[in-house]
């Protein structure tokens, strides 16, 4: 029966004996040097094979223009038709159909954020917080009808 050794309860100088011996290696740099070549090795196997077989690509994607028969799932639809909204816009520039877009999504979260700080009213209860219960029912409102409104559009 072959007497196991515990290495990490060895001295230092125990150690330092196994690994002259070729009965261990330490962790570090050996280990972590191995598995780095091993990374490497893979990486550039992998570099090679994209390089010389390369897919076979269709057309360049265009990442403002998007096709006509594609729409988002149900909880992005309110932000698509309003970004399709925004394309109404147009008339401004080319650029603010995107950026306003965009924005007015930021603004309204903006201020779904800032409600808290705005709305100063001590009371607790729902009904006698008007400002924070406007703004809560208008904004479930609004992305109800946008929502309804991109998935039949």
């Amino acid at each position: 029966m072959k007497k196991e050794v515990e290495i990490k309860h060895l001295p230092m100088e125990e150690k330092k004996e196994l690994v002259k011996q070729g009965k261990m290696h330490w962790f570090f740099p050996d280990h972590i040097v191995e598995q780095a070549i091993i990374c490497i090795f893979i990486v550039v196997i992998l570099l090679s094979l994209a390089t010389l077989y390369p897919p076979k690509l269709d057309e360049m994607a265009d990442p403002l223009s998007t096709p006509d028969h594609i729409k988002p799932e149900w909880y992005f639809l309110p932000a698509y038709q309003e970004l399709k909204i925004a394309e109404k816009l147009e008339f401004i520039g080319a650029w603010a159909p995107k950026v306003i877009g965009v924005a007015m999504q930021g603004v309204v979260v903006g201020f779904l954020f800032m409600v808290p700080f705005i709305d100063r009213n001590p009371e607790r209860k729902y009904g006698r917080r008007k400002f924070a219960l406007v703004a809560g029912v208008a904004f479930v409102i609004g992305t109800l009808l946008l929502g309804i409104w991109g998935h039949f559009s």
